[in-house]
């Protein structure tokens, strides 16, 4: 017979950039599956809100996921609230597009330090704590956008590249341990990033190709980590029925 799903009751989740989007979908579509929440991002009303409105028990913790101190508070908060932790979704990202000569270099800088940094200091914070308690899960949101070549998304793609190749060698690193490490590249998801480009007259996929919804992603997330003890799955590609890619 099969292996049984898993079961997510009672698992303590840490979801980062859960304010708005995939991270918000994350959040309802784990708190439904019977998790106990630690969620973070940088606008506090909207975590609270997030909070309030979630089926099961949830703390907020508003911070800058790139600051150097945020990974070891979120397990801290974990520990403190509900005795330990359980599973880390590295979900928070910007994006900076642009061409040569419109480019914000600084912006790019930022970019690097929340899409790569943080979620190496993030994976590998709570990876030594789930390697020593013998179990646990990092699922790490990449994009399409890691296995595509845009002449004005060059470091954005390259960031979802090396957090790709980052994941494949932290679940290596970690196998036999019972601690299970993948990445998910979701395909062109309708998001606020689209509406602040949109803001800025820049082309946006999703009003080309009918487009991924966060519930999708939240829905192949959940899927993800139940599967049984023996199967990790270390790479989900999803996208739209109406995308090449």
């Amino acid at each position: 017979m099969p292996e049984k799903s898993r079961s997510l009751n009672g698992k303590v989740a840490v979801i980062t950039g859960a304010s708005s989007g995939i991270g918000e979908a994350i959040a309802h579509e784990l708190s439904q599956a019977g998790c106990n929440l630690v969620v973070t991002a940088r606008r506090t009303e909207r975590l609270h809100a997030l909070c309030a409105n979630l089926p099961g028990p949830a703390v907020p913790l508003s911070a800058d996921i790139d600051h150097p101190d945020v990974a070891q508070s979120l397990l801290a908060l974990a520990i403190q609230t509900y005795g330990r932790s359980d599973i880390l979704i590295n979900n928070a990202g910007i994006l900076v597009s642009g061409s040569l000569e419109t480019i914000d270099l600084d912006g790019l800088s930022q970019m690097t330090r929340i899409n790569h940094d943080a979620v190496v200091r993030n994976s590998y914070v709570f990876a030594r704590a789930f390697k020593q308690q013998g179990s646990g899960a990092i699922i790490n949101v990449t994009s399409v956008g890691a296995y595509l070549s845009h002449s004005s998304m060059s470091v954005y793609a390259g960031l979802k590249q090396a957090v790709e190749m980052f994941t494949t060698a932290l679940r290596v690193e970690l196998k036999g341990s019972g601690v299970r490490v993948g990445s998910i590249a979701p395909g062109t998801t309708e998001t606020e990033i689209f509406d602040r480009l949109r803001t800025l007259g820049q082309q946006v996929q999703a009003d080309q190709t009918p487009a991924l919804q966060p519930a999708d992603v939240a829905s192949a997330v959940r899927f993800m980590l139940e599967q049984p003890e023996h199967v990790n799955m270390a790479r989900m590609l999803l996208v739209s029925s109406s995308e090449s890619v």
